[in-house]
């Protein structure tokens, strides 16, 4: 196919692909070398033009489309623009093919051109090039002649991609192949499926375009990537170019699915169904359903009906979609039309909706039954009573549509005077759910009674039947009156009688035969076995009785009866007049024909015919008397008046018996009627007949599919303005026609009447399936109406699914297993089915439902539900009988179904044996999924159990009571065999505990019953907890700034709150689990007994507020939430009118705090994750003068609920007050017997404004010495003194127990001019312990197991200590020990300085450096040293440091520079005093003014108002009375704010650092701390004043320095040490060092003092013993104090001390030490250096030491410490004058390695 001819879109049209620019390409024959440059030269041809040497010109000249033998010719353009003349040299072509004309020289002036013409002329078909040269004075250039071959060129793109596609679908896109070249170039496309290219060839012209379809069908869904070839060229064979395309389509199955409009699942539950309801017969009802496509492709689908064969008359259902397609996410409104035909009829249809490409199909149930009238009669029977002749009477009947379907009727007979009865309107409709009221007259001729029973004919119903009758009187003739009883006497008697007498003397002279309670005769032996139940004697088939009227005359009530023949009967019963047979034609309009009426009675009847005025037919005799058992003849004429037109009518002739008139009115048998239906027409010969115009409802009439009698009723509508007459006519099939009666078979039908048909036959086997037609001939002509009839049986027939076999899965024994089994009725009737199962499989299997009734077509779902008993393989043949619903118990069939089912064993099992939940929170509760694993061939049903185990050994619980805290979603379910899953559970811990579950499970039965032991699956652990918090830190600011940590922490009781935060909450501190207003009064009330103090200490009125920050810390697994309750935080807000107005003084107290905000929290509530820290800050401010005290509730969800009450002094400012945070001190327990017992220090705190005096009553103690053999248990070494405001007292005390047992002591403190407290000391003393027993001084307060450490910064903290407390322990006494503290700026932008406050402290601790700045993220060491007294004490320091933010210390300097330059100015300046002058001087204050004392007030006075409760600017208060302030002190106080006050140094942060210890006498030491006791360097410098100097030094040595000389030799000779030791040259020089002579000795008269000026320690005085130490004693390991020659060791701290090593006898030299305190101060340096290395990352001090790598040493790479330590001490021994620095450097690794390392 060419591509010039363009054939039609083989798929639907769509938007045309449009190539992007970027993806293109320009691909060429490759084949060709000489091709590809030809192609390349093309490509360039359209560069644009250069500008060389002020010339405009093109770059190359390119010629691409030329043929041999010929002359082509391109102009140069060569343009000036240059400002000057430009004159260029030509140099032409060289070759022959590129020639020009032009001169050698040409001249252009400024913005001229001037073409230069070339003229190529080829020999040959190749490439030819060559170029033209330029040139000038300033250069030259050339220009590139180009000769190129042709080529052919496509252009497309790279890659196309199709839409997504459904499999077995199409679709499709386009792209643009444009043809680049000017040749002819063809192409062929090369592709396999699923793609196709369209057109496959063609032939594209230079320039031209043309559209690719590509074509996409997947037969999977795959992802596919193709590649295209395209062959292009010359045409035939050359064509030896190619490119390839990549073809990429993604194909998915598509999926549709069936939903009701407006559902929002996308997917139906179950099997979907479309319900009609119910629908009356001939009406049509619609529905509609949608057609949803969720897939992302477009979806083809079909929608067909379910194949099944049943429907004769072909489906009720249609639907107005059979196929189409569906858009991604659209959906497709369908419409299901309804219209049934069988009245009281099921009708089933299911659709089937498939996909292509898919294997299931999703099935739409259709169901609608048909519903048909329902119609009644107001009356049975309507009596006219005695009427005169000629007289009528008229009644009313009212017909009753209860349904809401329209119902058709006709009543059966004349009413247009042919009959003594009528009744108007004959026939019509009774619309839905109303009533008709119809008239019925009773026109008598003959003077006798008459009895008509009338048929009321409904449209697909049964006809109703109406008892009409009367009396007719004359003057001569007055019969008795007929009476609706006789008619129900009469009726008993004919069904009661076995022998019917046939008159009335019969049956009275009947023996046998006797007068009942109404009255009638009947037999005698039948009396007894009649039931007198007159609705079971009344009841008959209404469509059986009015045939038999109709077609055999007879007496409707004896109808019933088919053995006996009727009372009266008429022969025949229909006459037709002037119809054409093939027998009779008339020439005259006047004809009559004969009737016969036989009396098969006993007795004598009268005959009397009703005859109508005007009508065309009458009969002759009108009357007769007829003997029994005989007949007559009457003849009937038609004699029409009316030529051209058509008549009918019904005749009636009334028989009664002629004795009735003398017998008695008890009696009286009623009179029977037969009738002639008549037709005829008095059309003459050749007139044409009236046209009919009528239809027939329904045209098609179908019977049950059964061999039983069976009726249809059809509607012969007379729709035009002329009457109708109709005939059957049986000429057409007389057999088949005569097996359906059809009554009436003719009749006639007034212009707008109808006339009810019915239709009666017993369908047969052999009759056509299609049916067979019934003709009427209509107004006695050629016009006819056709009536299909179906009248064939049809055998019952239901399919089974699975080929009549069902197949089980593999089940448990015990268990069951149930699957469903669908079964479907094939048959056109509605079945009834049964299934029966052999007794000895009833135990294996069972269904439901057993029994049923199936619709035609219709498919039920069966649940099949198997039950081994065995491990075995079972084979059962269940049965199912089916028969008609018309016929029951009769026309069975059965179908067998083979079942199939196998027994196993089956087992469960967990995933994991042990299921770690971790913590859970107590009372909430939290779910998990344990996952069960059936690995069985079969499913298990199991039952689950839990047994609950609490694994803490101190809880006492009792497992009966004890909730299950372990709950499962279900205990009881089934696993598929070679499955999981997940059993979804509730752990809901009731308290802390660690819990331990075990799951058990248990197998089911059948019946649900436990078939096996308890078996565990898993293990589930969980623990319970609490949530908790803890405090770790606490500090402390504004009025209390300077108070230690000790004493905050005591202050706030934290120990104990923390140990209550750790416990279990009780059951009414969980009242409310979360913080909620539950009390009505402003007291609520309290749910814990746990009540803690919280003491904000003291403080002076109108000072600082008194912070107190705790950092609480959330040690668990959970998150917390706390919150801090105030007791507004816990009452409910009540409405104002609610309000009482009436408050007590608490509620008073409590409204003036909250309101004045004396106490508050920051922030009040939080969360805190795990692990996570919060600061919270207390305030209590100092409003008010007196004692505060305010509850709080700190509540913590879920768990502990604590009473904390806030307490706070505020004290008068000129009131002497201490502080006392507890009315109780322990001091530390100690042995008896002890010769030294330590000084203890009770610390008094000034927290007032003035200064404090203080008496210790010493009485007491006296009395206690007296009271102990005069042995003082307690002295106190400072009872007086005075405190000054804001600081602190340490009152020493010396308790020495002689007794082991707890001490109490009850000591008053007085204050001059204030309260006295009694304070209760207590102490404990204990039996001396025996050498290597429990160490009895671990117990002491000065020892602590564990540095505080702060962890996180405080609010605004920007200075961390590494330390916040160093506690050194048991040390002996006149001994020293260091510490290395860190300063750690943590602020990345402030510079800050910082001071450590040591004058209180600075005989025991000195820090260096006192003072020093720190940069943003610097830390700076502080070396703290601690000397110890010569006394016994127990040491509880707090040393301060403070810290200024250097940009805060900026702002001071500079605004005290300001301030001090306004005061120079004001000083040297004056101020004239005008009173026009305003002032413009500002008053300079050095400080702000001390308040003055505040004013006593007027005496008190009894006011009914209440104390005002928020402090006001106007007054002051002074205990709770308001006292205004004066005018001269209000102006004052304004001419103050005016003041400018002299600038205040900023507020420092303080640090505090808590230093613990306790030291013993040096007997009680060595005694208890052998171990530790050369561990301490024992320094004999007495804490006093210094004694002088008087111990020569040796000689050659100078003497010692002090101060500021003393401190730069330390330094310079820690330095050049330093860098000696880490000298390699230094350390290779060693081993010289053995032959070099000794340099430095010690004198030998005297030995070496171990510090550099000893003075003599006198010893503490023992109770106990007098023995005193030598002046220059040292530590020793011995009981002897020996001296021996000191040397440097380092403790466990990194401090440097003075302790032995070894001993050495004095007769042998030795090599000498340097001084003590310079080797002290150079190794302490050397350590400090090494800790500042650690700091900064530059030394790992827990490094391998393999894994340090050191420059290179001229001996040997240096080995690890302990090696080298080795090595360097057996050198050491060998030398023995290596100087006093060898040894210090061994010591120094041997140490470090041992102290840091390790």
């Amino acid at each position: 196919m060419l591509a010039e001819v363009r054939g039609p879109d083989p798929l639907a049209p769509g938007p045309p692909w449009k190539p992007s620019t970027a993806g293109q390409a320009i691909k060429q024959d490759p084949g060709i070398h000489q091709r590809q440059r030809v192609g390349k030269y093309q490509r360039q041809a359209s560069r644009p033009r250069s500008c060389l040497l002020g010339m405009e010109i093109k770059s190359e000249l390119v010629w691409d489309d030329w043929d041999l033998r010929r002359e082509f010719t391109k102009t140069l353009v060569l343009k000036n623009i240059h400002s000057k003349l430009q004159k260029l040299y030509v140099r032409p072509p060289v070759s022959k093919f590129f020639t020009t004309l032009i001169s050698k020289t040409i001249v252009i002036s400024p913005g001229t051109s001037f073409s230069v013409p070339i003229s190529f002329r080829p020999l040959q078909r190749c490439e030819y090039e060559d170029s033209i040269e330029f040139q000038s004075k300033d250069g030259s250039f050339q220009v590139c002649l180009r000769a190129t071959i042709p080529c052919h060129a496509l252009e497309f793109p790279d890659s196309v991609l199709l839409p997504h596609c459904a499999v077995q679908n199409s679709s499709y896109t386009t792209f643009l192949m444009k043809n680049l070249s000017k040749l002819h170039t063809c192409f062929q496309w090369d592709c396999t499926v699923p793609f196709q290219l369209i057109p496959e060839q063609g032939l594209l012209k230079a320039g031209q375009e043309c559209l690719i379809t590509v074509v996409f069908r997947p037969q999977e869904a795959l992802v596919y990537q193709q590649q295209a070839n395209c062959r292009f060229g010359e045409e035939g064979d050359k064509a030896e170019s190619y490119f390839n395309v990549l073809l990429q389509g993604l194909a998915k199955y598509a999926c549709v699915q069936l939903r009701k409009p407006g559902s929002k699942d996308e997917k139906e539950q179950g099997r979907p169904e479309l319900h009609f309801g119910s629908v009356a017969v001939g009406q049509s009802l619609q529905k509609h359903f949608e057609i949803f496509n969720p897939s992302p492709v477009t979806a083809l689908f079909s929608l067909s009906r379910l194949s099944s064969g049943v429907h004769l008359l072909g489906s009720e259902f249609s639907c107005d979609v059979t196929r189409g397609k569906v858009a991604p996410g659209e959906s497709l409104r369908a419409t299901v039309t309804y219209t049934p035909a069988v009245v009281d009829g099921v009708s089933v249809e299911y659709l089937s909706l498939k996909c292509p490409g898919t294997l299931n199909e999703t099935l739409l149930k259709l169901i609608g039954n048909c519903v048909g009238p329902k119609v009644s009669v107001s009356s049975s029977v309507v009596d006219f009573g005695c009427v005169e002749e000629g007289g009528a009477v008229v009644q009313t009947v009212e017909l009753v549509n209860s349904s809401h379907v329209e119902a058709i009727y006709q009543w059966d007979f004349d009413c247009s005077g042919n009959s003594v009865f009528s009744i108007q309107p004959a026939s019509g409709t009774v619309r839905p759910h109303s009533r008709n009221t119809l008239k019925a007259v009773y026109r008598p001729t003959q003077p006798i009674a008459h009895h008509r029973r009338v048929a009321c004919l409904i449209l697909h119903r049964d006809p109703m039947f109406l008892d009409l009758i009367g009396t007719c009187h004359s003057e001569l003739h007055q019969p008795v009156v007929l009476k609706p009883e006789h008619l129900v006497l009469y009726k008993l008697h004919w069904y009661r009688s076995q022998e019917r007498p046939d008159t009335p003397t019969a049956m009275q002279q009947n023996p046998n035969a006797h007068l009942d309670q109404q009255g009638v005769l009947c037999p005698v032996e039948k009396q007894s076995d009649q039931s007198p139940d007159t609705a079971g004697v009344l009841s008959r088939d209404p469509m059986e009785e009015y045939y038999q009227s109709c077609l055999r005359c007879m007496d409707p009530v004896s109808s019933s009866s088919s053995v006996s023949s009727p009372h009266v009967s008429v022969e025949p019963s229909e006459l037709l007049f002037n119809h054409k047979t093939s027998y009779f034609s008339f020439t005259s309009s006047i004809s009559s024909q004969p009737v016969c009426i036989t009396n098969h009675t006993r007795g004598k009847l009268g005959l009397v015919w009703t005859a109508a005025q005007d009508s065309p037919f009458t009969v002759s005799p009108s009357s007769c008397d007829l003997a029994p058992l005989k007949s007559t003849s009457f003849r009937v004429t038609y004699d029409p008046k009316q030529l051209n037109t058509l008549h009918g009518a019904q005749l009636e002739c009334f028989a009664y018996y002629k004795d009735n008139y003398h017998r008695e009115e008890r009696l009286l048998c009623p009179p029977w009627c037969v009738t002639i239906r008549v037709t005829g027409h008095s059309f003459q010969p050749g007139k044409e007949h009236f046209i009919p115009c009528c239809s027939l409802k329904p045209p098609q009439v179908v019977f049950p599919a059964l061999s039983v009698l069976s009726y249809r009723t059809v509607l012969l509508q007379n729709c035009g303005d002329l009457p109708l007459t109709f005939c059957l006519d049986h000429s057409s099939n007389l057999a088949l026609a005569e097996s359906v009666s059809v009554v009436p078979s003719c009749g006639f039908i007034q212009p707008g009447n109808h006339q009810i048909l019915t239709l009666r036959t017993t369908p047969t086997e052999d009759g056509p399936k299609q049916g067979f037609s019934l003709h009427l001939q209509l107004n006695a002509a050629n016009h006819t109406k056709e009536l299909t009839v179906v009248s064939v049986v049809h055998k019952l027939c239901v399919s089974l699914e699975g080929d009549s076999s069902l197949y089980f899965q593999p089940t448990a024994v015990g268990s069951q297993t149930q699957r469903s089994h669908h079964i479907r009725n094939l048959s056109c009737l509605p079945l009834r089915f049964q299934w029966s199962i052999p007794e000895p499989d009833q135990e294996l299997i069972s269904v439901e439902p057993d029994a049923g009734e199936l619709h035609p077509n219709e498919s039920s779902v069966q649940v099949w539900s198997f039950s081994p008993l065995e491990e075995k393989t079972y084979t059962l043949k269940p049965t199912l009988t089916f028969w008609p619903i018309q016929t029951p118990g009769c026309n069975k069939s059965h179908i067998t179904l083979k079942v199939l089912g196998m027994g196993s064993k089956g087992f469960i099992e967990a995933e994991k044996a042990v299921l770690d939940i971790g913590e859970t929170l107590v009372g909430s509760y939290r779910s998990m999924q344990v996952p069960l694993v059936n690995n069985s061939p079969c499913p298990v049903s199991f039952s689950l159990s839990v047994q609950q185990i609490l694994l803490d050994e101190e809880l006492t619980y009792d497992p009966e009571t004890e909730p299950n805290a372990l709950q499962l979603d279900c205990d009881r379910g089934t696993i598929a065999s070679h499955s999981t899953m997940l059993l979804r559970s509730t752990v809901r811990p009731h308290r802390r505990a660690q819990y331990l579950w075990t799951i058990s499970y248990q197998m089911l039965n059948a019946r649900g019953f436990v078939s096996s032991p308890l078996q565990a699956v898993c293990d589930v652990r969980a623990k319970g907890v609490y949530p908790t918090l803890q405090v770790i830190d606490v500090c402390s600011g504004g009025s209390v700034g300077r108070l230690s940590k000790v004493h905050l922490w005591k202050l706030f009781s934290l120990d104990s709150l923390n140990e209550h935060l750790l416990s279990n909450p009780c059951p009414a501190e969980l009242t409310y689990r979360t913080p909620t207003r539950h009390s009505l009064s402003r007291c609520p009330s309290i749910f814990t007994k746990v009540m803690l103090d919280f003491n904000f200490s003291a403080a002076p009125l109108h000072s600082e507020p008194s912070t107190f920050v705790l950092m609480f810390h959330n040690l668990g697994s959970i998150l917390v939430d706390w919150a801090f309750l105030f007791p507004e935080d816990q009452q409910i807000e009540l409405e104002y009118w609610a309000e009482t107005g009436e408050f007590s003084s608490t509620e008073l107290y409590q409204m003036k705090v909250q309101d004045n905000h004396l106490f508050s929290v920051s922030p009040r509530s939080g969360t805190l994750l795990p692990g996570q820290q919060r600061a919270v800050s207390f305030t209590y401010s100092h409003l008010f003068a007196g004692t505060d005290r305010f509850p709080v509730v700190f509540k913590l969800s879920y768990g502990r609920e604590i009473l904390l009450n806030f307490g706070g002094v505020t004290v008068e400012r000129d009131r002497p007050y201490l502080h006392f945070a507890s009315k109780r001190h322990v001091f530390t327990s100690l042995t008896i017997g002890g010769c030294t017992p330590p000084k203890q220090v009770y610390k008094l705190y000034n927290r007032g404004a003035v200064p404090v005096r203080y008496e210790v009553d010493t009485a007491v103690l006296s009395q206690l010495q007296v009271d102990n053999f005069n042995h003082p248990v307690l002295c106190c070494l400072s009872p007086q003194g005075e405190v000054l405001p804001g600081a602190t007292a340490m009152l020493e005390w010396i308790f020495s127990p002689l007794e082991a047992k707890m001490y109490h002591m009850d000591i008053p403190i007085h204050v001059q001019d204030g309260d006295s407290t009694l304070v209760r000391f207590e102490g404990c003393g204990f039996n001396s312990p025996t050498l290597g027993s429990t160490n009895p001084f671990n117990g002491s307060d000065t020892v602590a197991s564990d540095p505080c450490v702060q962890r996180m910064p405080f609010p605004g903290q920007v200075v961390f200590l590494s330390e916040d407390s160093v506690s050194l322990g048991d040390i002996p006494v006149s001994s020293q020990c260091s510490r290395i503290l860190f300063l750690t700026n943590v602020s990345h932008t402030d510079t800050v300085h910082y001071t450590w406050e040591q004058q209180s402290n600075r005989q025991v601790v000195q820090i260096h450096p006192e003072g020093g700045s720190l940069c943003p993220g610097e830390s700076a060491p502080c070396i703290l040293t601690f000397t110890s007294t010569h006394l016994p004490t127990v040491f509880q320091l707090d040393v301060i440091c403070q810290v200024i933010q250097e940009a805060a210390l900026n702002r001071y300097h500079n605004a005290l520079q300001r301030w001090e330059e306004e005061k120079e100015r004001q000083q040297d300046e004056f101020t004239i005093t005008d009173k026009n002058l305003k002032e413009s001087q500002t008053l300079l204050m050095d400080k702000e003014p001390v308040a003055a004392a505040v004013r006593k007030g007027p005496p008190l006075r009894k006011y009914k108002t209440l104390p005002p409760i928020c402090a006001s600017g106007s007054c002051e208060t002074v205990g709770a009375i308001c006292t205004k302030i004066t005018r001269a002190e209000r102006r004052g106080q304004r001419e103050t704010a005016k003041a400018w006050r002299c600038p205040e140094p900023p507020q420092p942060a303080l640090l505090h650092l808590g230093v613990t210890a306790r030291s013993h006498g040096l007997l009680e030491y060595l005694a208890h701390f052998p171990d530790q006791s050369t561990e301490h360097y024992r320094c004999l410098q007495s804490v006093k004043a210094q004694q002088p100097d008087t111990t020569s030094l040796p000689a050659g040595l100078p003497s010692p320095t002090h101060g500021l000389e003393r401190d730069i030799i330390m330094h310079v000779l820690t330095s050049l040490i330093s860098g000696v030791l880490d000298d390699p040259a230094f350390t290779g020089s060693l081993t010289a060092l053995e032959s070099k002579p000794i340099t430095y000795q010690l004198r030998k008269t005297s030995p070496s003092p171990c510090s550099s000026s000893p003075s003599s320690l006198p010893p503490p005085p023992c109770p106990a013993s007098s023995h005193t130490a030598p002046p220059h004693q040292v530590l020793s390991s011995g009981a002897v104090a020996v001296q021996e020659e000191p040397h440097i060791t380092v403790d466990s701290e990194g401090t440097a001390g003075c302790s032995r090593n070894r001993a050495q006898t004095q007769n042998t030299p030795h090599a000498e030490q340097a001084p003590a305190d310079i080797s002290v101060n150079v190794l302490l340096n050397t350590l400090q250096n090494l800790m500042m290395e650690a700091a900064r990352g530059e030394l790992v001090l827990t490094a391998h030491p393999r894994t340090v790598v050191l420059p290179p040493v001229s001996t040997r790479t240096r080995r690890t410490s302990k090696v080298v330590a080795g090595e360097e001490r057996e050198d050491f021994e060998k030398q023995k004058g290596t100087s006093s620095i060898i040894d210090m450097r061994f010591q120094l690794y041997e140490d470090v390695t041992k102290r840091f390392v390790h």
